[in-house]
């Protein structure tokens, strides 16, 4: 599994602190661990998205 993938599950697990998760999606963007499309649906998530 990647990143992608482990945070994902985290988030839909609901077992997170908002404002951490988004400090680790940011540095997780800014180190190219993640793409700008990943990031978006994490964040898309993370507000309630689908």
């Amino acid at each position: 599994m990647n990143i992608y993938e482990n945070i994902k599950i985290l988030i839909e697990s609901g077992n997170y602190q908002k404002e951490d998760i988004m400090k680790k999606l940011d540095l997780y963007l800014l180190l190219n661990r993640l793409t700008i499309e990943q990031y978006q649906e994490l964040v898309d998530l993370i507000n309630g998205g689908n």
